[in-house]
């Protein structure tokens, strides 16, 4: 047989085994038949089609839509007055930080003298830093922060034009708002200049960074579809290190927090990062997140990432069919169960590096019930839990998150799921 035989054999198998075909008008990953800009979550796609569902500014006004080349018209559209539906549409990519990180240098701060300071061999390991040299540090930070951080208004939708439409360097800003739409935009994930040294943080210290490509704060409605989240031209293995540590200059590439609520994150990709995807981030922040943060996640491929794909607390969260593509030895886990969480993970296809066993895909960080049902591991059906617990002991999870969901368009059997979302997710694929 052939090759060009083979590809179509392998097309031919995974269009069979999509066991629900899409509802009318449901959002199929490829080719929709309206413009991007203005097309509307479908219905019961995901937790975010919940209630009134999710249109963004799918229904803008011609005065309502603006095309963006840089960063500064970007930030000029979306801070626009007024509540009516508007539609941002980015051509090209637009750097937030263009000027480079001295741009936001407070001045006196000297990195050298940063480093000699609070150097575990004067500072010592058991004091957070402080000093002259930390609140120039800080300074600077906040700088960065102003310039790369951007509020997305509700009643929004942003979206690329185009197969190469994005933003390096930035960090979006869903913050106390309903109904937005990020669509087809490449993210390079933002790079801290100015990580904080913590010498108290683990044996050894760490340094820690800010900045996510994306963040759902305290807001409802939000559809995240057809984005690439990346490091870009910064991967961590290209950065250096300081005080025996690697100097962290990335934090998350998604962050669902803080009260927020009916979330479909669908037909993205998540590529080359460590800690990538947060859904609540504290274990004390019931008060605003308990019977909050219902999030889905489907048909989004998580490429090489190390850990959080996704890490929960205490939302109802629905992860299927999605493809996790894991390479050792950096990997952690995939599936982070944490306080009062409760995922549902069915119909995922994971393709685990050899030297990793299939138990560390789960990761208990506190007691909380798992369903996880249908998944396939390397093209073969695994039982998640019943392997986490077998290969980890110490770290038993229980079954049963206590809850259906209900809210799919479709679902595809797990061995189609590699060959549908591998070539259908990310930017530049909604035509």
């Amino acid at each position: 047989m052939n090759r060009r035989t083979k590809l179509g054999v392998v097309a031919a198998t995974a269009l069979a085994l999509t066991v629900t075909a899409p509802t009318a008008g449901a959002h199929t990953g490829h080719r929709p038949a309206v413009d991007p800009a203005r097309e509307a979550l479908p219905a019961g796609d995901g937790w975010a089609a919940e209630g009134a569902g999710t249109t963004g500014g799918s229904a803008a006004a011609p005065s309502r839509v603006f095309t963006v080349t840089t960063w500064a018209e970007f930030r000029a559209a979306l801070e626009a007055p007024g509540t009516e539906p508007r539609i941002v549409k980015v051509r090209g990519t637009l750097n937030a930080t263009a000027d480079g990180c001295a741009a936001f240098e407070a001045p006196g701060y000297d990195f050298a003298r940063y480093l000699a300071d609070y150097d575990p061999a004067v500072w010592g390991y058991e004091n957070e830093v402080t000093g002259p040299q930390e609140d120039l540090r800080a300074a600077s930070a906040t700088a960065q922060g102003k310039a790369i951080k951007v509020k997305v208004p509700a009643n929004t939708t942003i979206v690329g034009v185009g197969r190469h439409a994005g933003i390096t360097g930035g960090s979006l800003q869903v913050q106390g708002v309903d109904n937005v739409i990020v669509r087809n935009l490449t993210l390079e994930s933002p790079l801290d200049c100015f990580p904080q040294w913590d010498p108290t943080d683990g044996a050894t210290g760490a340094w820690n960074s800010e900045y996510d490509s994306l963040v759902v704060y305290g807001s409802t409605h939000v559809w995240i579809d057809h984005n690439t989240f990346t490091d870009g031209a910064h991967p961590d293995s290209s950065l250096p290190s300081y005080y025996g540590e690697v100097y962290q200059q990335h934090d998350g590439e998604l962050d669902v927090v803080r009260g927020a609520d009916l979330v479909t994150a669908s037909w993205n990709v998540f590529t080359d990062h460590d800690k990538t995807l947060m859904i609540g981030n504290s274990d004390s922040a019931g008060a605003t997140d308990r019977g909050k943060l219902r999030v889905t996640l489907h048909h989004n491929l998580f490429d090489k990432v190390v850990e959080r794909a996704p890490r929960v607390r205490f939302g109802q969260v629905d992860a299927y069919n999605n493809h996790f593509v894991v390479a050792g030895p950096s990997y952690v886990y995939s599936l982070g169960i944490g306080q009062e969480s409760q995922l549902v993970a069915e119909k995922n296809a994971f393709t685990l590096a050899a030297d990793v066993p299939a138990g560390q895909i789960l990761k208990k960080w506190k007691d909380a019930p798992v369903t996880t049902s249908g998944n396939y591991v390397n093209g073969r059906p695994v039982d998640l839990l019943a392997v986490h617990n077998e290969q980890y002991p110490a770290e038993i999870l229980r079954g049963d998150a206590g809850w259906t969901p209900v809210l799919r368009t479709r679902v595809d059997h797990p061995k189609a799921v590699p060959a549908l979302v591998d070539h259908r997710a990310g930017a530049g694929r909604l035509r």
